[in-house]
């Protein structure tokens, strides 16, 4: 099968291609060319002229390759994918577009955007989807920044508009592993790191639920949708299979990084102010994914143990080596 990548060179797009290229499949990634990562010799690259995070063009050459499928993974909101169903329409038989569990009222509920009392119970590809629309605007420097056209449930609708250009929805969870940006697990470790024998945590964010996934999975999970025709016209949660509550992550990293401490939860209202977060933990982003387990036949290809035991160790490779150092989102 001929696949067409849409970015595709860092942290899941590397681990993705090298499961395509493993598979037999010849894949071509489109890209800027900024991050030209180590893959697979035998894999095309096609750079864009573009500087912008945002694609809204597509070069002729691309066209000219009939690929089987196109995997958008750098998709952001309505200009960019139905940019890219135009451009496509006619040359490949269907499209996946990457999206996020942002687009579930949940995360709304979750970070006060939207209003009425939390949902119980896990969030299937068929719950209700967030009433406000554009939630990066706000922090958008301009109407250039792509975060100011950030909204993957416009992006969604147009991927899925056209009955010419079967599209697949693949909505990813908190995604970690080496090469993760968001260092999400860096808080939590580095304070292990540094010595604290003592982790703070308040009642309702030591409950609360989040569905994570390996990098390495994701990535399967997204190959396995891509080359697989019955996955057309159809929506896909990807993650863990039971999500667990962040006191039983945090407790499973801290023993992968041979943390001897211990957690102490509190009352939200004890928690010192830097530790709090402005979230309603009392809406748990859990998500069933059962669909692409039984339609698809997805598993993951790695353990909780082993995921875990590489991000830890990439972690401390990079502060040994100064790497950077971000505050990501405490709760994931």
């Amino acid at each position: 099968m001929r696949v067409l990548i849409v970015g595709g060179t860092r942290f899941i797009g590397p681990f993705l291609v090298r499961q395509l290229v493993k598979g037999g499949h010849e894949v071509t990634v489109f890209h800027r060319g900024q991050h030209e990562a180590d893959l697979p010799a035998e894999v095309k690259h096609v750079h864009s002229n573009s500087s912008s995070y945002l694609v809204s063009e597509f070069p002729q050459e691309l066209r000219k390759l009939q690929p089987d499928v196109v995997v958008h993974m750098v998709l952001m909101g309505e200009e960019d994918a139905s940019t890219a169903v135009r451009f496509f329409r006619g040359c490949t038989e269907r499209i996946v577009g990457i999206s996020s569990g942002d687009v579930y009222r949940a995360y709304g509920i979750l970070a006060g955007m939207e209003d009425g009392l939390p949902t119980p119970g896990l969030i299937s590809e068929d719950a209700p989807l967030r009433e406000k629309l554009y939630i990066a605007r706000g922090m958008a420097k301009d109407e250039r920044d792509w975060m100011y056209s950030y909204e993957k449930i416009l992006a969604e609708r147009a991927m899925l508009s056209d009955p010419e250009l079967p599209g697949t929805i693949l909505r990813l969870p908190a995604v970690y592993g080496p090469g993760d940006e968001q260092h999400r697990f860096l808080p939590w470790l580095k304070r292990m790191q540094d010595g604290q024998e003592l982790l703070l945590l308040g009642e309702a964010q030591s409950k609360w639920r989040w569905t994570h996934g390996y990098a390495e999975d994701v990535a399967a999970a997204i190959a396995l949708a891509a080359t697989n025709e019955s996955s057309a016209g159809k929506v896909y949660n990807l993650g863990e299979q039971v999500t667990p509550t962040v006191a039983e992550r945090v407790e499973r990293l801290g023993r992968t990084a041979g943390w001897t401490g211990k957690i102490k939860v509190i009352p939200d209202e004890d928690l010192p102010a830097d530790l709090r977060e402005p979230f309603n933990f009392h809406q748990d982003i859990a998500y069933e994914t059962k669909r692409i387990r039984e339609e698809l036949g997805y598993r993951e290809l790695v353990s909780e143990e082993e995921g875990l035991r590489r991000t830890v160790e990439w972690e401390a490779a990079e502060r040994d080596g100064e790497g950077p150092v971000t505050q990501s989102n405490r709760a994931g």
